[in-house]
């Protein structure tokens, strides 16, 4: 039997979160990173797993306080308010450090948690093994089914020009090898499916 998704410890702070956390589907996105990150730290030992894993529940809290109508002028291909992602960090630092001190552990480093959450998206470096595990998981998750079907919702792409806008925006970033394995192998999975039809054609005759 599988284990639970979320550590039993993360969960006080996760139902704290969430209220930050319905708007542009975080809260999916939240709990799908969450997931992948749990499998970068299995192949990076030298990552602190309550950092990352703390880190990456609390990444995105501060969206709550950008107004709704404006976000996806924030994100995509050609975003025109990149002034609200640096926003989007600013306040998740506030949100998060009230979070941690009222549902965290006392044995988590805070300020490394908030350290990463302060950069996740406009420092395109790492900072530290941790960040780059929280990064990549973040924007790993832009190459999972899951990401695909959210995001080709916000805007009307076919699949190919998504994979396109992925192969751009999203893989020159990732800044470990596990990282970036994992999202070279969900693109190539995208792309494999949409050429099943052409190598399919009279498979039943062969």
């Amino acid at each position: 039997m599988n284990a639970p998704l979320l550590r039993e410890q993360d969960l006080a702070m996760w139902n704290a979160a969430r209220p930050y956390l319905d708007v542009r589907n975080n809260d999916e996105h939240t709990l799908v990173a969450y997931g992948l990150a749990k499998v970068l730290l299995k192949l990076t030992p030298d990552a602190d797993e309550d950092i990352v894993l703390t880190a990456i529940l609390l990444h995105d809290v501060g969206w709550k306080k950008i107004d709704p109508d404006l976000l996806l002028l924030a994100i995509g291909r050609n975003p025109t308010r990149k002034d609200l992602v640096r926003d989007h960090e600013v306040y998740g630092v506030e949100i998060a450090r009230e979070i941690m001190a009222n549902h965290g552990r006392s044995d988590i480093d805070a300020e490394a948690v908030l350290a990463i959450i302060d950069g996740h998206d406009t420092d395109k470096t790492a900072r530290s093994i941790n960040d780059a595990i929280v990064k990549d998981a973040d924007k790993g998750w832009r190459a999972t089914a899951h990401g695909m079907r959210i995001i080709r919702g916000w805007y009307d792409i076919s699949v190919m020009e998504y994979v396109e806008t992925l192969e751009a925006v999203s893989l020159p970033f990732m800044l470990t090898d596990a990282g970036r394995a994992m999202a070279q192998g969900y693109i190539a999975a995208i792309r494999a499916e949409q050429e099943l039809e052409t190598y399919m054609k009279g498979a039943a005759d062969v």
